[in-house]
Parts: structure tokens; C-alpha cells; sequence
């Protein structure tokens, strides 16, 4: 009855994660299949090894296995690898843990409220990325920058050439913006 208790938490929070924070935010349904699968696949085996005489030190492994994983398949954003550990720790809290105590409650209600909050729209509102192909070939950074402000309407706070192409006349920059 208390891994029911268990499964039931993980299933909650990993639901709040999910559908609760991460889809209305950002809607890549590929996603909400990857974090529910990663964190019942972790919840179930780490529930088999907490259960078994192998010890946590396994089931850290696993963490570290199960998170460079990801590094493998299509490139994701910052944020989205923040919601892939959030799935992995919330299935490695419920599992390990083997029943809901205080402290297993309590850590991954924080895990939920913390990506709550840090992946909030409001939060830094005003800041925005880009990744910009200009039809100009600029070697000085201050005259990209200027050149970039007038284009944004926007003040420059980041700025990165990654490429300049002399011959096509061409530049390519990540820059970093508030409005």
C-alpha cells in the first residue's frame, strides 16, 4: 500500500511538471512523452533497486547514465534539460525513497515549485535571444551592436559574432536583448 502512496506522488508531481508548468508554457508534445517516460522508467528502477540489497550508490549511476542520454538525440534548449533532471530526480526521490516521508514530499514539491517559478513568462519578461543573419559583413563589434539596437528597437546587453563571411557579405550573431 505505501508504493501505491509512492507511485501516487511521483504520478502527481511528474503530472503538475508536465502538464501543469511545462506544456502551457512552451507546447512541444515530444517533450511531455520524454519526461513521463524518463521519470516512471526511473521511478520503476529505482523502486527495484531500493527495494533490492544493491545499495544508492546504483541508482546515483543510473542518474548519471540516464541523464547524458538526452546529449544523444535532438538538441534542446537549456530550460527543457532543466525539466529532464526535474523528471529523473522526481522518479529517483519516489523510488529510492521507497515510502512518502516528509522530507521525500517536501523535495520534490520543491523540485515543481522551483521550475515553477524559475521558467516563469514573467520572470525577466523583458529579455529575449536571438540568433540574427545579417545582410552586412561587421568586423567592429560596436558598430554590430548599434546596427542591431536599431534593428531590435531594443537595447543590446549580449552580443556574440559567431560568423563573418567577407565574401557573401554576410554576418551571423547570437545576441542577448531587453525590450
Amino acid at each position: 500500500m505505501n508504493q501505491l502512496l509512492v507511485v501516487a506522488a511521483d504520478l502527481v508531481a511528474i503530472a503538475l511538471l508536465t502538464f501543469g508548468i511545462y506544456f502551457p508554457r512552451h507546447h512541444r508534445r515530444d517533450l511531455v512523452v520524454a519526461f513521463l517516460g524518463v521519470n516512471i522508467g526511473v521511478l520503476a528502477t529505482s523502486m527495484v533497486l531500493g527495494s533490492s540489497t544493491v545499495g544508492a550508490g546504483l541508482g546515483l549511476g543510473l542518474f548519471g547514465v540516464l541523464s547524458i542520454i538526452r546529449l544523444r538525440s535532438d538538441e534542446i534548449a537549456q530550460h527543457e534539460v532543466a525539466y529532464y533532471f526535474a523528471a529523473l530526480a522526481l522518479g529517483l526521490i519516489a523510488g529510492l525513497n521507497g515510502t512518502v516521508t516528509p522530507l521525500a514530499g517536501s523535495l520534490m514539491l520543491l523540485i515543481v515549485a522551483v521550475l515553477f517559478a524559475g521558467d516563469h513568462p514573467g520572470l525577466f519578461r523583458r529579455y529575449r535571444q536571438q540568433t540574427m543573419q545579417l545582410d552586412s559583413a561587421f568586423t567592429d563589434e560596436s558598430a554590430l551592436r548599434a546596427h542591431l539596437e536599431t534593428l531590435l528597437h531594443a537595447r543590446v546587453v549580449n552580443l556574440s559574432i559567431r560568423h563573418v563571411d567577407m565574401v557573401n557579405d554576410t554576418t551571423l550573431a547570437e545576441v542577448r536583448y531587453a525590450l
